[in-house]
C-alpha cells in the first residue's frame, strides 16, 4: 500500500546500506541533499543514530543504529515508531464529498460507519491504480485520507482536476492539505498499552480501521487504528509543532522496548505481511482485481459502478483477470522486483514486483504477478535470479499472520 519510491531503497533492506549504495540512491533520485525536503522530525532521527536517505522527494531514515533485520522483528515482538509524516493527508468535506470522492474511488464510501475506514483505489479510465489510499467517514461530510508520498503531486492534481468539475456543477465540495500536521505510525504489539498511558479514551473499544479526534500527551489528534506491517497499531496525525514530543513520550512510556524504526524495516514488515507498495505491486497499468484488492470493490459499486474505469473493473471481476498477484517462496538468492517467473518448462509466466528475505520466516519471500491459472498455492515455478533459475513456488499471503484488533 504505502510508499511511493520506496523500491528504490527496500531492494537492499536485508543488510545495511553501504555508503555506496546510498550514493547510488542519491545519483538515481536527486541532484543534492539541499533539495530534500525535510519533516519536523529530522533532526530527532539524526540525534538518534538515523541513517537518512533520499526518498520521494524527502530526507527519511533508512534505518537507526539497529539493523534492518533486528529492527522488523522488534516490531513483532515488541514495537515500533515510524515517521510517516512525507505522506499527504487530506480532508473532503461538504454535502457532497461522499458522492464525489466515489466518482474516483472503488470502495462504498457512503456505506461506511461514522468514524470508520477502509483501505481504497484511486483509477484511471482504463481500470488501473492511481494510488491506494486509507479513507475515513468522519462524518457524513467529511472524508480524512492519506495519499502515498510518491503520488502526491498526480493525486492532488487528479483530485483537484475533478473537483473543479464537480463543483461547476454545482456540487457541494471543498479540501484541506494537512500540510500542518505530522504524522506517526505506532506499531506492534505493545503500541494499544503504551498509548494508552497518553490518553483518557479506552483503546479497547477502538477496533481496526476506526478513526477518532482526541487528545494524546495533552494534544488535539486524529488517530486511525491501522497501519502498514500486519500488527495492531496506530496512525496518529498530530500538529507538527507537538510531533517530537508525542515522538519522546511513546519511547519514554515503552521503556525502550518500543523503537525509532526506519523505511527499510517498515519494507520487510509489509511484504512479509503481503500488502501491496505502490510503484512496485500496483502501477497505472494493473487493476484492484489483478492486484488481489477485489474486496476492496464495494458490493454496491459492483452492482451500480460509477468510478474512473468501472466498465474494465467490473468486466474482469464477471470474467476473471488474465493476470493475478501472487506470494512466492524460492531457494536461491533473494528474488527481487523484475525477477522473472517461469513455469517448470522454463517458458515466462510472470514478473516478481518485490522481493527479499523475511527476517521472521528466515527464509526468500517475494510477490509478483503470473499468468491466470498458474496463480494456486502450491503451483511449481522458477524465479531467475543474475541469470539463473531456482526453484519456487506460489503461496497465499501474507505470509506472516496478521495481527489487527477486531471485534
Amino acid at each position: 500500500m504505502r510508499g511511493g519510491g520506496l523500491w528504490q531503497l527496500g531492494q537492499s533492506f536485508t543488510r545495511r546500506l553501504t555508503q555506496a549504495d546510498k550514493k547510488a540512491v542519491a545519483r538515481r533520485c536527486f541532484a543534492s541533499e539541499a533539495d530534500l525536503k525535510k519533516t519536523v522530525l529530522y533532526d530527532f532521527h539524526v540525534a538518534n543514530g538515523g541513517k537518512m536517505v533520499p526518498f520521494a522527494g524527502w530526507s527519511m531514515p533508512i534505518q537507526y543504529k539497529d539493523s534492518i533485520m533486528d529492527s522488523t522483528v522488534n516490531c513483532r515482538e515488541n514495537g515500533s515508531l515510524f515517521d510517516v509524516s512525507h505522506m499527504c493527508g487530506l480532508s473532503l468535506k461538504g454535502k457532497e464529498c461522499i458522492p464525489f470522492l466515489e466518482k474516483l474511488v472503488v470502495a462504498d464510501v457512503a456505506g461506511l460507519a461514522p468514524g470508520t475506514g477502509t483501505l481504497t483505489v484511486f483509477t484511471n479510465e482504463k481500470g488501473g491504480a492511481i494510488d491506494d489510499s486509507v479513507i475515513t467517514k468522519v462524518t457524513n461530510e467529511h472524508i480524512y485520507l492519506v495519499v502515498n508520498a510518491g503520488c502526491r503531486d498526480k493525486d492532488l492534481a487528479h483530485i483537484e482536476e475533478h473537483m473543479k468539475a464537480f463543483k461547476s456543477k454545482g456540487g457541494d465540495v471543498s479540501w484541506h492539505i494537512h500540510d500542518e500536521r505530522s504524522l506517526l505510525a505506532l506499531q506492534g504489539p505493545l503500541a494499544a498499552p503504551v498509548l494508552q498511558h497518553l490518553m483518557k479514551e479506552d483503546l479497547s473499544k477502538i477496533y481496526f480501521s476506526d478513526f477518532r479526534m482526541l487528545d494524546i500527551n495533552g494534544v488535539p489528534c486524529f488517530l486511525t487504528r491501522t497501519g502498514y506491517t500486519g500488527e495492531d497499531g496506530f496512525e496518529i496525525s498530530v500538529p507538527s509543532e507537538h510531533a517530537v514530543d508525542l515522538a519522546k513520550a511513546i519511547l519514554e512510556k515503552s521503556e525502550g522496548k518500543v523503537r525509532l524504526t526506519g523505511l527499510g524495516a517498515r519494507d520487510s514488515l509489509r511484504l512479509e505481511a503481503g500488502l501491496c507498495l505502490y510503484g512496485n505491486d500496483m502501477e497505472q497499468h494493473i487493476t484492484p482485481v489483478e492486484a488481489g484488492l477485489t474486496w476492496a470493490i464495494g458490493k454496491r459499486r459492483r452492482a451500480e459502478g460509477g468510478f474512473l474505469g468501472a466498465e474494465v473493473i467490473l468486466k474482469q471481476i464477471e470474467e476473471g483477470p488474465s493476470i493475478r498477484r501472487v506470494g512466492l517462496f524460492s531457494a536461491g538468492p533473494p528474488a527481487r522486483s523484475h525477477s522473472e517467473i517461469q513455469d517448470e518448462k522454463g517458458q515466462n509466466i510472470g514478473e516478481v514486483t518485490s522481493g527479499g528475505f523475511s527476517p521472521c520466516l528466515k527464509k526468500n519471500i517475494a510477490m509478483g504477478y503470473v499468468k491466470s491459472g498458474l496463480h494456486k498455492a502450491g503451483t511449481k515455478v522458477k524465479i531467475v535470479v543474475r541469470g539463473k533459475p531456482y526453484d519456487g513456488s506460489v503461496t497465499k499471503m501474507p505470509f506472516v499472520p496478521t495481527k489487527y484488533y477486531k471485534p
